[in-house]
């Protein structure tokens, strides 16, 4: 089956984030778009006010009949985290439908264009919304694929019909990222990370080193200095390593915001100001130069583009910002996260008290990063654990939030359940609030805030 073959699509897993983007572009090309999810989201209601059919329980009798009597020119686009026991993912298996995973999908889709794909463990959400930021204020123009909700566009998904570009998130989780053949590439990092998956460090750095060696052999590839990948043409970013082809200086922070010259093979960009916080975002912001002057869009655009950018939802989101308090939202579920988000609010808020509150994300990550997540949180002034988020996961015996709290020392630290969490913060004690994690943590934050900032 190919694109032009496609009367209707179903997925199931609609509401994830990269699923959505997909959904969207389907319904945007007048495609009647169907979907299953577990629970409704903010995301899947909105999906469903753009005409997107969306049903909650996992049923035969909630599919629509048009997708049983039409088996030839349906597409069933699923996500790999759907469990072996869902019914309606065994309805269409069964019944032989063309199944694909939402990474194939993808793939068949970017064919059409040429592709900017942003690779890495962590930042590529915000590196592949900053370049399609930058590139939608110039001529070029492009179409994304994003991983999370832009601010700039409230949305995952970016559309042009004249850009001749498309610009995706590259998921290393479950190898999907090898199903792209980008004509530029960027790896963000390659920190350990879904050992669920790849066993080990090693088996992880073979998928990124495949991914890479998908790139058109015309194309180039972007890394960060401490990436050790092989590619024939190839250059490298940093924050701070002068041996790189790109890299910051003069960095400083005028009213909460970084401002930093960013230096580059054909001169310095300067007093470039980030609308955004953490000093990861440097980072970001310069692979992001280095991409936008390769496909040859100006400096002065560059930097206005990124002046423009306003960030990733749960991407250290500010929920409040005022003299006496601050509260900020972060997807953080890695230790390399944890240290970008607390050590760029210390420099942001010197001498403040950070509290954070923690869900850990997987058993197996926990398990298998938990002296790591345990040094990282102890940097703060005190921490609240939440019970870990299984998301795909069936619990294991002894990995707890327990198993975290008895390693983090030094600092005052206690277990809260969501239920219990919100009752037991202390207002008058917050200086620096910061929720961290990927799990449904999110859902708590609108109460949080109502706490904290109740007179």
């Amino acid at each position: 089956m190919n694109l032009n073959e496609i009367h209707r699509v179903f997925f199931i897993g609609i509401g994830g984030i990269g699923m959505s983007a997909i959904a969207r572009y389907f319904n945007s090309k007048a495609i009647p778009v169907f979907g299953y999810d577990l629970t409704a989201t903010a995301l899947t209601q909105e999906m469903e006010s753009n005409g997107i059919s969306i049903f909650y329980k996992d049923e035969l009798g909630e599919i629509d009949e048009s997708i049983k009597a039409n088996k030839e020119n349906t597409l069933v686009i699923y996500t790999p985290a759907i469990p072996v026991s869902n019914v309606i993912w065994n309805y269409f298996k069964n019944e032989n439908y063309t199944l694909k995973k939402r990474a194939e999908v993808l793939g068949m889709i970017t064919e059409q264009y040429k592709t900017i794909a942003v690779a890495g463990t962590h930042g590529k959400t915000t590196t592949s919304s900053m370049i399609a930021v930058v590139m939608s204020e110039s001529e070029i123009k492009c179409n994304a694929f994003l991983g999370g909700i832009a601010a700039n566009y409230n949305s995952n998904l970016v559309l042009d019909s004249h850009s001749k570009w498309v610009v995706v998130e590259a998921d290393e989780y479950d190898r999907s990222f090898l199903t792209l053949v980008p004509n530029v590439a960027v790896v963000t990092s390659t920190d350990a990370d879904h050992l669920d998956i790849y066993g080990d460090s090693d088996s992880m750095n073979e998928s990124f080193q495949e991914f890479v060696n998908k790139v058109n052999p015309a194309g180039k590839v972007f890394l960060k200095s401490d990436v050790k990948l092989s590619f024939g043409n190839t250059e490298t970013y940093s924050l701070g390593n002068l041996d790189s082809n790109y890299y910051a200086e003069n960095v400083s922070v005028e009213n909460g915001s970084f401002v930093f010259d960013a230096a580059t093979p054909i001169g310095t960009i300067r007093g470039i100001k980030l609308g955004i916080s953490g000093l990861h975002n440097i980072e970001n912001a310069l692979a992001t130069v280095a991409v936008c002057q390769e496909i040859g869009i100006e400096n002065l655009t560059i930097k206005q583009g990124l002046e423009q950018y306003k960030g990733v939802k749960r991407r250290f989101e500010y929920i409040v910002k005022t003299e006496d308090v601050v509260f900020i939202d972060d997807y953080a579920h890695h230790p390399t996260e944890i240290n970008a988000l607390v050590s760029s609010v210390r420099r942001l808020f010197p001498g403040k008290k950070v509290t954070g509150v923690f869900q850990p994300h997987l058993y197996s990550r926990t398990r298998d990063f938990g002296e790591e997540f345990s040094r990282e949180l102890s940097e703060l002034d005190e921490v609240i654990v939440l019970d870990i988020y299984p998301a795909r996961e069936k619990p294991m015996e002894g990995i707890d939030a327990e198993f975290l709290l008895n390693k983090i020392q030094g600092i005052p630290k206690r277990k809260e359940t969501k239920a219990t969490l919100v009752d037991g913060l202390n207002k008058e004690e917050i200086e620096v609030l910061l929720t961290i994690g990927a799990g449904d943590i999110s859902t708590l934050v609108d109460s949080i805030k109502q706490k904290i900032t109740r007179i």
